[in-house]
């Protein structure tokens, strides 16, 4: 294709390429290997291809979208969108052509391999005080002689019942008044919200006995929601989904810069995490079998810049030092001013941020994980596109962000993918022969089981996702494939020929391919982007540990969805975390989402956490000179200064030196910064 060529940019996977003048959207996929669904043949009548363009200035990519980057909505769009609607900016991929640079968002129900979300409800002991409580009372019939009206004698009833000197009432629920006491014969149910003045949000006739709410992670990549009920505090139903933000960037960054360039940008970020955020609880109500109406009540965690946007605040200063928020306190709001689709009185909690690179995602996690309670010295790091890091115990705790980028996720990787079935997550070499094998999403087995093939036939082989590169770099750093600097050797140094030039350094081959799947390799690229991102990690870990003035930390908990998918020692070997003994590291899952939980469940959490974010010690990473320091050192694998006697101590780390030669097979030496 000529340089002249639209260029076109699909989200969330980041394929891109240029494509002649005129060609639809859906050609373009294919053309790319971009993950879009179709099953009408391109006629315009399934609807599976809808697709969103992302118009103004994209910084990250280099390119601006003008307004007239596809063609015009044609006739069959107009009759879809007319017969069966399509939401507001969609666009029928079958029926939109390319006619300048675009950038494309697939949005998750287009495409064929629906990610898989991981960030399930962890199973937690939480003590149940729900901010809702649902109350049964019989209210006096009205008499001619004492003239009360419906609602004061409601109130009276219920203020009664409950030991109140003061109770509101929310104003939606008092033109069907009368009709809801009538139709129960005096008897109602009222859902009393308990989180500042007792408020009655929620009114039915007669015995009532169900009340639910949510708890949602909205991470920069998945936005992640467990419906539960409030009595019980069981999850009846848990459900994700990708941030509709990653048209906009796939990390905070890109999308505060689209904010700041584009006029009305951060009005379209907060429109679309809204939007994804109904469409989650949709499928949550869906999932559950419940009616909208006992959707009660609501609680959030997330990184400061969606806390933000999902705000409705613009992000403009969080995009500067010194990264100055609008505000951070605890949130206490109605769902609707927010423009979420819940019962129409219905709450939200949105947890205290901690600073301006730290959220209340991290807060959650101090809530799940109790670090400012442990006896022993606890790092807590929350594994993500923007890693959030807290170190203390008794004594107190010290907390951070790292800006680690999307790679955990499978971005920035040749062959890397977001967690889908088909996608490779566990992969083993053998030392000596230098031969993989590995799992997919989707089956039990290996890829040395001659039932293999024939298990992942329904989902394919299309890709790696990121717990899958985290494994092969470990396992190839632990089989000489790669030396500590991150350099791949050739198959000469190597004894293997998986190793094969690419350019001018080398790829391992972890999967041949066959005629319906394409070869996948790690390339130098790909370690490289692995090396920064944990970089990144490693050093905002030993940045807090200055602050303390200690060379070690007693035990290690990896919280998020990413951080329960990755053995200890392939963390280790790569030196994302710091030296210690395998057994004192563990997992918490999801822990923000477990502390979204816990805030749901027990109004007293709420307190408490908003007291202990005021006691957490704040570091800003990039104000730091050591961090820059720690980060250089931490590029190797594990480290260029720590030495890891504990990892070293418990796996062999080979130390070859490779040079890495590429097209003239490793005989041209060439010298490489260490």
């Amino acid at each position: 294709m000529a340089d002249t060529d639209p260029l076109v940019i699909f989200m969330p996977s980041g394929k891109r390429g240029r494509v002649a003048a005129g060609t639809p959207v859906l050609t373009a996929a294919r053309q790319l290997g971009v993950d879009l669904d179709s099953v009408c043949g391109g006629r315009g009548i399934c609807s599976k291809c809808q697709v969103t363009p992302s118009y103004g200035s994209h910084a990250k990519h280099g390119i601006t979208v003008a307004e007239d980057a596809l063609s015009p909505v044609n006739a069959v769009e107009e009759r879809y969108d007319r017969v069966r609607g399509l939401k507001p900016g969609r666009r029928l991929g079958c029926q939109a052509q390319i006619v300048a640079d675009v950038v494309i968002d697939v949005p998750p129900e287009s495409q064929v391999h629906k990610q898989v979300v991981r960030k399930r409800a962890e199973a937690r002991d939480i003590v149940l005080d729900p901010a809702i409580r649902l109350h049964y009372v019989e209210v006096p019939e009205p008499d001619m002689h004492a003239p009360e009206g419906d609602l004061e004698r409601l109130l009276s009833a219920l203020k009664s019942e409950m030991g109140l000197e003061t109770l509101g009432f929310d104003r939606h629920l008092l033109p069907a008044l009368q009709k809801t006491l009538r139709a129960g014969k005096w008897a109602v149910t009222a859902a009393v919200h308990r989180h500042g003045p007792p408020q009655v949000i929620a009114l039915w006739p007669e015995f009532h006995d169900k009340a639910h709410g949510i708890a949602v992670d909205i991470g920069s990549t998945t936005i992640a929601g467990h419906l539960t009920d409030l009595a019980s505090g069981e999850v009846l139903a848990s459900s994700g989904l990708m941030n509709p933000q990653i048209r906009f960037g796939e990390d905070v960054m890109s999308r505060v810069s689209h904010a700041m360039m584009n006029p009305g940008g951060a009005d379209e970020l907060t429109n679309a995490v809204r939007e994804g955020l109904n469409a989650l609880i949709d499928a949550l109500i869906e999932e559950a079998g419940i009616g909208r109406d006992t959707l009660l009540d609501s609680a959030f965690v997330m990184n400061p810049v969606m806390h933000h946007l999902f705000l409705g605040l613009d992000p403009y200063e969080l995009g500067q030092a010194p990264f100055a928020l609008a505000t951070g306190a605890a949130q206490s709001l109605r769902a609707a001013d927010l423009g979420l689709d819940l019962a129409p009185g219905a709450r939200a909690y949105v947890l205290p941020l901690i600073a301006g690179h730290v959220g209340a995602d991290a807060a959650a996690v101090a809530l799940s994980e109790q670090p400012h309670k442990s006896d022993d010295l606890v790092l807590v790091v929350d594994v993500g596109t923007n890693a959030e890091i807290l170190l203390g115990d008794r004594t107190g705790v010290q907390a951070c962000s790292s800006p680690t980028g999307p790679a955990f996720e499978g971005a920035q990787i040749s062959a890397g993918q977001r967690a889908a079935p088909g996608a490779i997550e566990r992969v083993e070499i053998d030392p000596v022969t230098k031969e993989p094998r590995f799992r997919v999403i989707g089956s039990d087995l290996w890829s040395d089981d001659p039932a293999f093939a024939e298990a992942i036939a329904g989902t394919g082989l299309t890709g790696i996702c990121g717990s899958g590169i985290i494994e092969v770099m470990a396992e190839m750093r632990m089989a000489g494939i790669v030396d500590a600097k991150g350099l791949i050797g050739t198959a000469e140094e190597t004894g293997t020929t998986r190793c094969i030039a690419d350019g001018r350094t080398q790829a391992y081959v972890l999967w041949n391919g066959d005629e319906t799947h394409p070869r996948i390799t790690v390339t130098n690229h790909d370690i490289r982007a692995i090396q920064m991102a944990k970089a990144a990690l490693y050093a905002g870990a030993r940045l807090l540990m200055d602050k303390r003035d200690v060379d070690k930390v007693d035990r290690v908990v990896l919280a998020g969805a990413f951080g329960a998918h990755i053995s200890a020692k392939h963390a280790m070997v790569l030196g994302m975390i710091p030296d210690v003994p395998l057994d004192k590291v563990t997992s918490a899952g999801n822990a923000a989402g477990t502390g979204a939980r816990i805030a749901l469940l027990n109004v007293g959490a709420r307190a408490e956490i908003e007291a202990v974010v005021r006691e957490i010690e704040k570091i800003e990473t990039a104000v730091e000179p050591r961090f820059q320091e720690h980060f250089v050192a931490a590029t190797a694998m594990p480290n260029a200064t720590d030495p890891f006697p504990l990892l070293r101590a418990a796996v062999p780390l080979p130390e070859p030196a490779f040079t890495g030669g590429g097209e003239s097979g490793g005989g041209r030496r060439r010298r490489r910064r260490g």
